[in-house]
């Protein structure tokens, strides 16, 4: 059997960049011999420390789209999607399986220089391919990433996978772990339960309790023991988060309801608050008023206060903006020297004054753009299905990946996701495994709850949609140097005219060849 000898488009890249490429094979294999579906992958090169191999796992996919969609997803019928990524060893076997595709993940990570690798594919009756690529890495490093990206971080849905007590040793290790992981996908802002997070919970319902504040009330008098926080945060800064995005204050959709807060009362632990507490109670007010000088006092002490974020409620719509602002008009004044921070869809309800500071979704974007609105972040969750950028499994990774250069395009400060680790059903009224329900329950288009996967060992297995995603944003941070040397305006016409016109969150490029050639004419502009 002669050796196929495949020859790989050049990768180009940045000095700390990570370029990848992706080995599909199958096999036919009519007579059902095991071993003969077995191969194995070899490197051929010097950089054989630097480069990893991954398995690209198939996962179900029951929910894909939603009942109306664009003509811009990979399919709109329920199956087995690829999508995790599961570490393979050099000269592990790997099975093909007769008449399906299956593919490994190559990830390479290089000094500058121009490098030939070979990736040698063998069976048990010899060489099947040479698969020769050539990196060509700039001398030149990536920018440091000025978007803030938070990918919401729920703490309790660890505990609940792995079954350990909450802040418990083997829970603060998964924490870090996950932490670690969220930092490699450019996530430099992290959700903080200094309570826990009145989030994705039916009316009613409630989530494991995650509290990072010790609070008991003795004759009349609120005491906080702030600890957890303390190694919550000792955490941040050694794995490389830069900013606090602190629990929201009040429950979502409409700040009706005082978030769960557990206290510790003459001795005895109770929720003081909850669904049973108005937004705008006496009670609840009162303890804000202690609570939210007491956290921001300990933020200072610990050189965190100018970094860290707070929310009023998630996403208030028209309907729900009286008890919204009524929520707000109670704590603004001790916030009034702090960054607050809220998504919302809708021009008209942003102009009812409800934060100067708008996390938008990107189907709505426009508007704000158009008004001149700063600062201004994006979101995208289930709802952004039509024509706009998101990473349900359905998708093409072009729409995933296309992020990176909108948010350079329309200069935008912030990225937020609802979902790095939701392991819970819609409305957390059960938990599930993420490797058997990718839907939150058949409730959201698969993808979107999670963009990780739990590993047996506590640490993250990473998924197709988390590495497209962080081409994306090593895109935005490429477009930004190269914005140094020729100007923004230069940059912006590149991007014109390798498009053909003004691109814009519901029209942008589908096709691969876009980010081939955006990226061969940053390095000839570098």
């Amino acid at each position: 059997m002669e050796p196929q000898r495949i020859e790989s488009p050049v990768l180009l890249g940045f000095l700390n960049e990570t370029l990848s490429v992706q080995i599909a094979y199958s096999c036919i294999n009519d007579d059902f011999c095991e071993s003969d579906t077995d191969l194995w992958i070899e490197i051929d090169s010097a950089l054989s420390n630097s480069i990893r191999f991954r398995y690209v796992g198939l996962v179900p996919c029951n929910y894909p789209c939603h009942g109306t969609t664009d003509d811009n997803y990979l399919s709109t019928k329920p199956g087995l999607f690829p999508d995790l990524l599961v570490p393979v060893k050099q000269s592990e076997h790997l099975k093909a399986i007769p008449s399906q595709w299956r593919s490994v993940w190559v990830d390479i990570t290089a000094p500058a220089g121009i490098h030939n690798i070979s990736l040698v594919v063998s069976c048990r009756q010899g060489e099947i391919a040479r698969l020769h690529l050539t990196a060509n890495v700039s001398e030149k490093e990536l920018p440091k990433q000025t978007l803030i990206h938070t990918e919401w971080f729920h703490a309790d849905c660890l505990a609940d996978y792995y079954q350990v007590p909450v802040f418990s040793e083997a829970h603060w290790q998964i924490i870090d772990n996950y932490i670690t992981s969220a930092v490699s996908h450019g996530i430099n802002m992290l959700l903080t339960p200094v309570f826990t997070p009145p989030l994705d919970t039916a009316v009613g319902g409630e989530r494991t309790t995650v509290q990072l504040i010790k609070i008991s009330y003795e004759q009349g008098v609120y005491q906080f023991d702030f600890s957890p926080l303390e190694r919550w945060i000792a955490i941040c800064e050694k794995r490389g988060i830069e900013y606090l995005e602190i629990a929201h204050l009040f429950s979502q959709w409409g700040a009706v309801y005082a978030p769960k807060i557990v206290v510790c009362v003459n001795g005895q632990e109770k929720s003081l608050f909850g669904w049973h507490t108005s937004a705008v109670s006496k009670e609840y007010v009162s303890f804000l008023h202690v609570f939210l000088p007491a956290l921001k006092q300990f933020l200072r002490e610990c050189g965190w206060l100018n970094k860290t974020f707070f929310h009023i409620s998630d996403e208030p719509h028209m309907k729900e903006i009286e008890t919204y602002l009524a929520a707000k008009r109670e704590v603004e004044h001790l916030l009034s020297d702090c960054k607050v921070i809220d998504a919302i869809s809708d021009y008209d309800v942003f102009c009812k004054g409800v934060t100067n500071h708008p996390i938008v979704s990107v189907d709505h974007i426009h508007d704000f753009i158009e008004a001149g609105v700063r600062p201004l972040w994006a979101y995208y969750c289930t709802i952004q299905a039509i024509h706009v950028p998101n990473r349900f499994m359905a998708m093409p990774a072009t729409r995933n990946r296309i992020l990176g250069v909108l948010l350079y395009y329309y200069n935008i400060d912030g990225f937020l996701h609802w979902g790095f680790n939701f392991y819970n059903s819609r409305l957390s009224f059960r938990h599930i495994n993420p490797y058997i329900v990718t839907d939150a329950d058949e409730s959201f288009p698969s993808g979107d709850p999670f963009l990780v996967y739990p590993a047996s060992n506590g640490t993250a297995y990473e998924s197709l949609r988390g590495v497209i995603l962080k081409q994306a944003l090593c895109d935005l941070r490429a477009l930004q140097l190269c914005e140094r040397t020729v100007g923004r305006s230069a940059v912006i016409h590149t991007l014109d005219s390798l498009f053909g016109r003004k691109m814009s969150f519901s029209d942008y490029p589908h096709d691969t060849t876009f980010f081939d050639d955006l990226r061969r004419q940053i390095h000839s502009l570098v």
